[in-house]
């Protein structure tokens, strides 16, 4: 018998990363994949002509924090053996999007028509992986508890530039009470594949952010009067500095579609 999920099998929290790979795969999981296979660590995509990678791999070094590297593939190889045993990275996220020229031109739920022996695949570390563990401390986290995208904003701090790449850091936002905030620092801490401790807690402001009713990606979530608005670099970062470097093609994840891996939480904390 398949393992494979049905239209009418959505993969849950409890679900192997095989699962929800599969799931997309088989067209049977379109949203996004906050929540699912909760043991397992999530990934964002950049996939670049090989002629821009090197230049990519130096902004991810130069930006640890909003680009950590999990993996990288060979060109023109759709597999990453190190994250997972069957990745096909073509097809195995809920939703993509395609660059052209700096524009988004398409969101398709598989890029196999697009693939080519010149392309060059990053994944980069996701934010699910210390919520895991926040969650796990018994901080709750409430885009969470409503189903919601978390909320993700451009700010006007500046990443390091390399080659074309530049541009604004993303980060996303977490509301909590300033005791969790304080817990929250000290585990994601322990997580610097993954973002590790927030850029920045408290007026949005003073990182370029007008309002947080308004996202540039993912949902808004109220912020309560006894409550922080906590920020944590984020990796759709890599997407604005592909809109400043103006490529005539890319390929991402489309925010909150993420590659789950078959790396555990655990792994990759530092201590």
């Amino acid at each position: 018998m398949s393992n494979s999920p049905s239209f009418e099998e959505q993969p849950g929290p409890g679900s192997s990363a095989q699962a929800v790979r599969q799931a997309c795969r088989s067209g049977a999981l379109r949203a996004h994949t906050s929540g699912l296979a909760s043991a397992h660590a999530q990934g964002n995509l950049v996939i670049l002509p090989r002629v821009h990678a090197a230049d990519f791999l130096r902004f991810c070094q130069a930006n640890p924090k909003p680009c950590p590297l999990l993996g990288v593939s060979e060109p023109g190889d759709p597999a990453l053996p190190a994250l997972g045993k069957d990745i096909d990275i073509r097809t195995d996220l809920p939703r993509y999007r395609v660059w052209q020229g700096g524009e988004l031109v398409d969101e398709p739920t598989e890029v196999r028509a697009l693939w080519s022996d010149d392309l060059v695949s990053f994944v980069i570390g996701c934010s699910f992986t210390f919520e895991h563990a926040l969650m796990a401390e018994g901080i709750a986290l409430r885009h969470v508890a409503q189903g919601r995208n978390v909320a993700m904003f451009r700010t006007s701090v500046a990443t390091a530039p390399a080659g074309p790449f530049r541009g604004p850091m993303v980060v996303t936002m977490r509301p909590l009470r300033a005791a969790d905030a304080i817990r929250a620092v000290q585990i994601s801490s322990r997580f610097p594949a993954v973002h590790g401790a927030p850029v920045h807690i408290g007026d949005p402001a003073l990182i370029g952010i007008r309002s947080l009713a308004d996202p540039d990606y993912g949902d808004a979530v109220e912020v309560m009067p006894d409550e922080l608005p906590v920020f944590w670099a984020c990796g759709v970062t890599p997407q604005a500095a592909l809109a400043a470097a103006k490529l005539p093609f890319a390929i991402t994840h489309a925010p909150g579609s993420m590659l789950v891996t078959d790396l555990l939480h655990h792994s990759l904390a530092a201590f």
